[in-house]
């Protein structure tokens, strides 16, 4: 479980690809990380494989290829780290998963003196989950949604946000990692498979 609150940035060291997955080393270096722990890499959750001098290893397989933006990945490219919520921890951000529901497309980006915009384009099936006032994280980063049209939406972005994530070097056309919020995703799915009319069989 995560927050969405990235830690840091690092830069993809190298990629290789096997038969069955593709590995993907970061220029990570985390002193007290062990094989088998759980970071969240662009709002990924992976699961460390590796650990040299300085770098962190990760496997990731075609599913998740599939469905998110890490199959884009080159070296020199850089992502949004964060490790794993500890019990105890302040949740500045909301409770983000790291199992991505699918891309939202960047297409239009409104900048200013004070924030950003993003404009984006979500796939029809996350519709439902995506509400105004409403959390998303994108590549790992919570956000807060500011506007909804179908499954158009908007989100407002700080420069501190800007300054601490990838989010600053994104251009239009980006894929991002979408994970809409869990709370709303339970609520609807209850909505949903409730016997019409609202009573009980």
């Amino acid at each position: 479980m995560f927050t969405g609150i990235v830690e840091k940035t690092v830069t993809v060291a190298a990629v290789s690809d096997g038969p069955h997955f593709r590995r993907l080393i970061l220029a990570l270096n985390v002193p007290d990380a062990r094989l088998g722990e759980s970071i969240a890499i662009n709002g990924c959750c992976l699961t460390v494989a590796e650990i040299s001098s300085g770098k962190t290893g990760f496997d990731v397989v075609k599913e998740t290829l599939d469905r998110t933006n890490l199959g884009l990945l080159t070296p020199g490219n850089l992502v949004n780290i964060e490790r794993s919520l500890k019990i105890g921890d302040r949740l500045d951000g909301h409770f983000v998963q790291g199992h991505v529901d699918g891309r939202a497309i960047l297409t239009s980006i409104q900048s200013g003196a004070e924030e950003w915009r993003f404009t984006l384009e979500a796939p029809y099936a996350l519709a439902p989950y995506i509400v105004p006032k409403g959390s998303v994280a994108l590549d790992g980063v919570s956000l807060t949604v500011a506007a909804v049209s179908g499954n158009v939406f908007e989100v407002a972005l700080i420069p501190t946000t800007l300054r601490r994530t990838t989010l600053g070097q994104i251009a239009e056309g980006w894929p991002f990692n979408l994970e809409t919020d869990i709370l709303c995703k339970t609520v609807v799915s209850w909505l949903q498979n409730q016997p019409r009319g609202g009573a009980p069989p």
